[in-house]
């Protein structure tokens, strides 16, 4: 899904899913069942909080939502981890263009709402659940904020009932020296290159690639830019930092732009006898 995908996706979901303003006389109920043989109705506050009673135990709580800078939250029911039950999602206005937003579940253990919180492991870009997406297809939940003048995209799955980070990026910041040894082509609907990793729970990188940093590729694995070898002879190496090679790539070789790290760059060349074959660049400036 990329970005105008999921903005286009916001928007029907603003269309779509049954909302309540917590602002003064614009404030409806919200009655919705979240587990077998339990009821809620959430009242929204004027302070951007949500007021939730329970039946038929009729515990009560007070959920503080994601207020913008007015104390309006907008509330809206979202079936967030795919159990067929919706949660309590706010959204509040950040800034110009960014979205906070806060969901909250029903957990049966303690017969009341929590607030969902996602395993990072530092390695998320939004910091936060911004500007949220839900694609039921994939399960798969969508984060974008925008920093400066680029957007950034995080994007999580459940493992079990746990959320965890599933895919995240990492724009690249090289030279002209990278440009002196891959060419490929670039759209105007594309953004800076950016190292996308697909992480498992327990935040170990199990994929990576060079692609499109404006918009989080499309489901499935993940598959890198395509180039073209630049100049004569391009030296392969087995690791980033290694100082001697016999291997080397020619003009006009082919390769798939795999990782970063340090100004060294990953890539795959699919040779037509050996297949494909993997190492490192040296674009240091």
């Amino acid at each position: 899904m990329n970005y105008r995908e999921c903005l286009l996706g916001l928007v029907l979901a603003g269309v779509l899913a049954p909302t309540a303003q917590a602002r003064g006389d614009d404030s409806e109920t919200l009655r919705f069942q979240v587990a077998a043989h339990v009821q809620a109705h959430a009242d929204p506050q004027q302070d951007g909080s949500i007021a939730v009673q329970l039946s038929p135990s009729g515990k009560r709580q007070t959920l503080e939502g994601a207020a913008d800078a007015d104390g309006t939250s907008r509330w809206s029911l979202e079936d967030v981890d795919f159990d067929g039950y919706p949660e309590l999602v706010a959204r509040a206005s950040v800034g110009m263009v960014n979205e906070a937003v806060a969901v909250y579940r029903f957990d049966p253990a303690t017969v009341g709402f929590r607030a969902l919180q996602a395993d990072t492991h530092g390695k998320d870009s939004c910091g936060d659940l911004m500007g949220l997406s839900v694609d039921a297809a994939t399960r798969t939940l969508t984060s974008s904020c925008r920093s400066g003048p680029m957007w950034y995209t995080d994007q999580y799955r459940f493992a079990g009932a746990k959320l965890h980070l599933y895919r995240s990026e990492s724009v690249l910041m090289l030279g002209d020296t990278l440009n002196a040894a891959l060419q490929w082509e670039q759209t105007d609907e594309q953004g800076p290159l950016a190292v996308w990793r697909t992480y498992d729970p327990a935040g170990r990188v199990l994929e990576s690639a060079i692609a499109d940093g404006l918009g989080a590729p499309p489901a499935g694995p993940l598959r890198g830019q395509q180039a073209t070898v630049v100049p004569a002879r391009l030296f392969l190496f087995d690791r980033p930092g290694a100082s001697s090679t016999k291997r080397y790539l020619v003009q006009g070789d082919r390769v798939e732009m795999l990782d970063e790290q340090d100004g060294w760059m990953k890539l795959r060349y699919r040779n037509p006898k050996l297949g494909a074959v993997e190492g490192w660049i040296n674009v240091n400036d």
